[in-house]
Parts: structure tokens; sequence; C-alpha cells
């Protein structure tokens, strides 16, 4: 969300209540209950690992936004009913599935529940914390007795066990003896199951796309339900994916307090209860260990075995040891992964809440994708868009390389999907889905849907950015190859010649027509630069990757010609078609349009535009937005950052200089890339503003949807805004450069990289800029065009004149700017109550 243009960003960095949401730098801390914010509080409190994640909603069960525990990739599927049936639209909808639910444990004193909304809390505490991945809860309740009990809460979902989740609850009255009851619950949601058949806010009324579809009918059909001493088995398939499900729960109680317990289960309910004859100063501890197993069809009864295998594993190592191994794994994640900015603590606390949520999303998805809520809620239906390419695989490739590879395996193992997509739409070649979740594209809206074809090239361009920072040559040979030829085709066949490029006057061009571009307010146009810029590297880097391997392993090449059916032809145009790729540009205004219509629409005057008619797209219909200069997230300018060695500093701040007044900044993705080229060109305010408004999208809530889940690519965005905008790293065919922006009021920036797994240490001050090798040998970088070698053991430090150019100010609206046709370009803004402007 923009801040007001012309405010110092100092003044708005910190959106949050500090006496509600104290800084700390390694914790997210609150420090007093409320039940007016629960849907965003579910988030920012949820704990994952990548496959399993739990919302942060409270132990008791009743008070809730949306309760909701999610598999990575679990899905139900419905079929898309259309209004008007065309060929080739998707037919089939994918939603992720709220599995079983076992946050729930109900405390009872006196027989009085405790309900935090209308409980007499003492004290309260709750604590994310970033280094134990523990979700913690202490408070200290009064019963309406008047009797003081002490609650501490534990929520942790394992790093190093995939498949597991572990709970403690620990009650203790302070001087009175009650009759307690703790009742520990598994419960399918999903179904509609709740206890007290309560009405979920999240169901609320009002069209939003950004959420996701409800069912009508049973989903999770049961398949299995045991009580066993004190384990509890359920087991589930969905009843139109066929997936299937099992969850495994163990309980174990400590307590010198004399005790009873009851065991039940039946379809979609499972229960231990404890009775206990609590004595003042006797702790009662529950422990509740958790497992989730899931597949697309294995035999429920073998999920459940694998169930039983993981819960036997925690009690033969002993629950100490499950908690020693998730601090190191994020002992060992913290140290590929942190990002240091000294004596700035509310950004430092924010930038590793955003960074732990990379590792919640990505950690452990393991070739299931990352969705673009990761695992913390069902917005977008847990599909997996082009998000996880461009803005989380950088952070991952350059930290933790095996999740790149992980997400990117992914891909691969789609091919055959999007082939199939690509033979829909008339093409060779494969098309990639534009939302998915088991490789069919799952988008019903065509225009900012599957016209999408820019996701091709976003893959490629991220299987390229991997390989050449790991060095991960077999897998670029073996599976990455077969990537590039394919959405190489695509490309060449979507694609025709004209005899002449209408933009440069220059022999022969190559154009694509017909597609959208990152701009969802902006759709099927013809020559969409970003389009176009990110296919000419496909085309070129396939072309490139085919030649090498013809060279280097006559063998494998030979075996990739035959299973590919590749034409050494097809090469040749290839990279004949890269050569000659249409790049928009316009004399006239001197910059380059973002299509070859754009500037003929008229501008959307967003200085004009009441906020309460944002976001535009629930407020206007699609025709309308599309009639205007209107962006809904960066698109010129996110070319200008990926392919930013084909522009040079000029033609980046013209460009900028124009697209920055019209883009809304409807979409998380754009504020992280705006900040990114506001900084090279020299925008320092504006990109500490677009940087601070990116890095608290979801701690304030900026978009008012952060109940929906995570925005895990703007978490990404944010190690992006950091690595290459304020440290200004640029990657360019395997060349790692530095022309650091250096905010003026921060003293120092630090990350680290990995190449080619050598971890490399980065400090940036005002003055210099610092390597130092902190695992590996030696690594090759740049700086300012200048080579620097560096060496284990021996620390490098580049004096630094400046932090680049510094502009005062910030881009103004162009309306009155004259077309080529001589006329001019008039700014307005379209009445969405009387259809008048």
């Amino acid at each position: 969300m923009r801040g007001s243009r012309g405010d110092d960003p100092l003044e708005v960095m910190d959106p949050l209540d500090r006496h509600r949401f104290p800084a700390d730098p390694w914790r997210l801390v609150e420090t007093s209950y409320s039940n007016l914010d629960h849907g965003v509080t579910e988030t920012l409190f949820a704990v994952g690992n990548g496959y399993l994640g739990l919302r942060g909603n409270v132990e008791e069960g009743r008070e809730t936004y949306a309760h909701g525990s999610f598999i990575n990739g679990f899905h139900e599927t419905w079929p898309i009913r259309h209004a008007e049936e065309a060929f080739g639209f998707a037919r089939v909808g994918q939603t992720i599935v709220n599995v079983p639910d076992n946050k729930t444990i109900k405390l009872y004193v006196d027989d009085e529940p405790l309900l935090l909304a209308v409980a007499d809390l003492i004290s309260y505490e709750r604590v994310l914390d970033f280094r134990s991945g523990q979700l913690i809860r202490d408070l200290t309740w009064r019963t309406p007795g008047g009797k003081r009990v002490h609650l501490r809460s534990t929520r942790m979902v394992s790093f190093a066990q995939r498949h597991l989740a572990i709970m403690t609850f620990e009650v203790t009255m302070l001087d009175h003896g009650a009759p307690v009851v703790i009742s520990s619950q598994t419960l399918n949601r999903q179904d509609g199951r709740d206890e007290y058949h309560v009405r979920s806010a999240a169901m609320g009324a009002g069209v939003d796309p950004r959420k996701a579809e409800t069912f009508e009918d049973r989903v999770l059909d049961p398949q299995m339900s045991r009580a066993e001493d004190d384990r509890l088995l359920l087991g589930y398939r969905c009843h139109n994916s066929t997936m299937t499900l099992a969850v495994g729960v163990d309980h174990h109680i400590e307590t010198e307090n004399e005790y009873t317990k009851h065991i039940s289960a039946d379809e979609d309910t499972g229960k231990m209860v404890y009775r206990i004859d609590a004595e003042p100063g006797r702790s009662i501890k529950i422990t509740k260990v958790v497992s989730y197993h899931s597949s697309r069809g294995v035999p429920v009864r073998e999920l459940a075995d694998r169930c039983r295998r993981t819960l036997d594993r925690v009690k033969r190592h002993g629950v100490a040891q499950q908690f020693a191994d998730q601090r190191q794994w994020l002992d060992d994640y913290w140290a590929r992964s942190d990002v240091e900015i000294n004596g700035q603590p509310i950004v430092q606390q924010a930038v590793r809440w955003n960074l732990f949520q990379l590792a919640q999303a990505a950690g452990r998805s393991e070739q299931a994708g990352v969705p673009a809520k990761g695992v913390s809620g069902s917005g977008y239906g847990g599909h997996y868009f082009w998000d996880t390419e461009i803005y989380v695989l950088p952070f991952l490739t350059y930290t933790s390389p095996w999740m790149a590879h992980s997400a990117l395996r992914f891909r691969y193992n789609m091919l055959a999907a999007a082939r199939r997509r690509a033979a829909d739409l008339a093409q060779h070649g494969a098309l990639f889905p534009w939302r998915t979740i088991n490789g069919e594209e799952a988008s019903a809206y065509y225009a900012a849907g599957t016209a999408q074809y820019h996701i091709d090239a976003d893959i490629s361009y991220a299987l390229m950015k991997y390989i050449n920072a790991s060095g991960d040559d077999d897998f670029l040979w073996r599976e990455g190859v077969d990537i590039l030829v394919e959405t190489a085709r695509l490309w060449a066949d979507l694609g025709f010649w004209r005899e002449r490029s209408v933009y440069t006057g220059a022999a022969r061009s190559f154009h694509i027509h017909g597609v959208t571009g990152p701009d969802e307010y902006t759709t099927v146009v013809n020559d969409n630069l970003f389009t176009n810029v990110m296919a000419r590297y496909n085309l070129a880097k396939a072309a490139e990757v085919v030649r090498q391997l013809a060279e280097r392993d006559g063998i494998m090449f030979q075996q990739t010609i035959a299973r590919l059916e590749l034409d050494p032809q097809e090469v040749d145009e290839w990279a004949a078609a890269a050569e000659a790729m249409a790049i928009p540009y316009d004399e006239g205004t001197g910059i380059h349009p973002q299509d070859s219509h754009f500037l003929d629409r008229e501008v959307w005057d967003l200085s004009a535009t009441p906020a309460d008619l944002r976001p535009l797209l629930l407020h206007y219909h699609p025709l309308v937005i599309y009639r205007f200069q209107v962006i809904k997230q960066a698109d010129v300018v996110l070319a200008l950052f990926l392919q930013g060695d084909h522009f040079s500093l000029e033609e980046k701040r013209a460009d900028f200089d124009y697209y920055d007044p019209i883009t809304t900044g409807d979409s998380t993705l754009s504020g992280v890339v705006q900040s990114i080229i506001a900084a090279e060109v020299g925008y320092r305010s504006l990109a500490l503003r677009y940087f601070y408004s990116s890095l608290f999208v979801d701690l304030a809530n900026l978009h008012g949807n952060t109940s929906d889940g995570v925005h895990v690519a703007s978490t990404g965005g944010v190690w992006n805004a950091l690595v290459y905008g304020f440290g200004g790293m640029r990657d360019y065919n395997g060349v790692i450069a530095f022309d650091p922006r250096l905010p003026v009021d921060w003293e120092r920036l630090a990350f680290r990289i990995t190449l080619h797994g050598v971890r490399l240490r980065v400090e940036v001050v005002h003055g210099a800029i610092s390597f130092e090798v902190e695992d590996g040998k030696s690594a090759v970088v740049s700086v300012r065009d200048q080579p620097v070698t560096v060496m284990a053991g021996e620390p490098i430090t580049v004096p630094l004149l400046g932090q680049g150019p510094q502009l005062d100010g910030e881009p103004a609206l162009h309306s009155g700017d004259r077309r080529q046709d001589g006329t001019l370009i008039i700014a307005t803004v379209p009445n969405a109550r009387t259809g008048r402007r």
C-alpha cells in the first residue's frame, strides 16, 4: 500500500501498537489479548514447516476468525461452472483442505471454561520465537470463583521431522485446589463439525477474488477412527480428488495430582479428557504429539502406519530431543539467511519475522511447491503462482539452494500437464498453469490467468538463476533442459515474424500478441514488454544450454534429442527469435510502453481517487480498469530489475518516472520491486517508503487481508529489497555484482549469500562494502565493475565513494504529455458510483 506521498519514511515506518507488540529482535510478542483482530493474529502467530501449517488459533477453540490446519498440496477438486462456456477454459477447480484440527485443548476449573474474551486475565503474553520455532503462551487467569490459575502452552511444527507437531499445555493452581478438566481434541472442522456450531468469521459476506472457495458438500470421507491407550488415529479420503490423509495423536500427562483419563474417537472427533484433583503448586503438564501423513492415493491404513512410526520415534527419542532438533535446524537456517540492520530494532524485528515466514512456507515443502499463502491460511485456495519463482526462489537460491532445487523439481514434475495445457491452447511445447495445486490450470478467469504466458519465462529464469548460483549442472542436464526446451518451443510457436519492427524500424522482428503481463489491470495485449523481455531471455538461454550440452556431453545430448524429439533447427530459430524480439519503445515520451497500445489509453489519476475505492479490483468492473493507464503491480519496472542489463540507467529512470505515479500498489508484489528500482535510480526516500510498506504488509495488515494467510511472495520480496535494493546486488548471467544503496539513516546492512556451496557474508556501510567467507574456500564477485576474489580467512573491504545517484522528490503524473499522433494524454478518475466522470 502506498504511503502518503511526501511523508517522511521514518514517520510512517512503524504502524504497530508497541504497547501491545513491543519491538524484539528475535520474537513477535503480544502482551495483551484482543478479540478484535483474530484473523490477523491467527496468521501472524501461525507455525508451520512448509508441509504442515497450524494457524495461531487460541487453544480453547471458541474465539476465532478461521480455524485452520493445512497440508501443502492436500486439496479437494470441484467443477468450475462458467457462465458462458468456451473451448480450453479451466474445468476443475482445486482448493486446499482444512485438515483435522489438533490445536484445541480446553481447560475447565471448577467446571468453568477458560474463554479469553471474557476471562479475568491477571497477566498475558504470547510469543512467536524465531530461533526456537515455537509459539509460546503464558497467562494467569482469575476464575469466576476467584482462584488464580497459571497456564503455559507451547505449539511447534517440526522442521526436523516433516510430519510432526508437538503441543504442551501446563496448568498450575496457584493458591487454591480445584477440580480441573483438560479436554484435548481432534476435530474435522472442514465439514462443519465445530462443536459449538459457530459460523466462522471468515465466511462473511462480500466478494473478494483473493479468498478461497467454499464447499457445499462433504469433503473428507471418514475411512477409520481408533482410540487405543493414549493414542488416537483418524483417516480420511477427499470425496472428489481422492487424496488420502491420516492423523495420529499421542498424549502424555505429568502430574503429582490424582487424575483419571478417558479417550474416545468417532468419524469426525477424537478426544482425550483428563479429570484432575488439582492441588495448589502441583502442576499438570499435557504433551500432545501429532503426526499427519497424506498422499495422492495411498490407502489410509498405510498412512496410519506411517503416523504410528512417527509417533513411536518421538516416544523412543523423547520430546526434549524434538525441541533440540528444532533449535538446531533454525540455528543453521539463520546462519545462512539472517539479515542484520544495525541501529534499527523495529526494522530488524520485522525483517526476521518475514524471513521466518519463508522458512515456514518452504522449509520442508519438498517438491510440493510454495503456495502463495504458504501453509498459514486458505487465501487463493492454496494455489501456486509465479510468486514462487520470481519472489521466493531468489532467497532460497542464495541461502538454501536445496530448497530452490526442490521447488524447481516440482515444476519439472508438472511438465506433462503443462504440455497438455499448451495443446489445449493450440500451441507446441509446454504452458505452465497460472494457478494450480495439482498441475492443471485452475484459473477460471483466463484474461488475468491463462493469458499470463510469462509464467513459462519466469520458471526458466528462476531455473537459470539457480543453476548459475549453485553450479548444479547435473539437474540442468537431466531435467532442467526439458523445462527450457519446452518453454522455448511455446514462445517460438506463439510468436510470429514481421519484416520490419514497428518500434525501431529494424529489419525483421519477432512479436508476441494476445498475452497478459504481470499487471492484471491491463489484459490480453500485444507485445507486453515484460513478457517479450522475459521470453527473449528464455529463448536465448534454451538455445545456449542445448548448444553447451552438445559440446560437453555428446551421449547425453543425443539422449536429450531423442527424449524431446528435438530438431537442431529449432535451436537456431530460438536464438534468432531472441535476437529479433520486439521491445516496445516510444520516441515521443522517451519510455518503453507497457504494451503496443498502452499509451493510447487515458491516464487514471490515482492521486484523485478516494481511498474507499481502493483496491480498484473490488470497486470497478474489469472493463473500466482495462481502458486506462493504471497498473496493479510493477510490470515494466519489474522487467527493469530482472533484465536490468538490457536497460541503461537513464532508461530505467525515465520508465520509473512514468510508471510509478500510475501504479496502485493494489498487489503486495509491487512495493518491493518499486523499492529496488527507486533505490537504483536515486529516489532514496521513496525506496525506503516502498520497503517499509512491504515490510509491514502482514504485520500491520496493510492490504486488509492478512487474515487469509501470509503474503509469502511479499516476505521473499523483503529479502530482495534488502539484498538487491539496498545491498545493490545484481546477478546477470552468473556474475555477482554489487553497487550498494544503503539508506541514509541505516548504520550497517549485513547479509549472506551462497555461491557454488560457499557462504559469503556481505556487509555494507556508507563508506565501504566488505566480504568474508564463512563457509567454504573462495568466491568471486564484482564491485562497481571491479572483480574481487574473497578467500577463506581473508576478509576484504572495498571503499565506496557515495551510494549512487541521489534524486530529490519523487515522480509526478505525466498528464498532458503528447502521444506520437499529437493528442494529449489526459488524467481522470472514473466515478464508481454514478458511472460518469
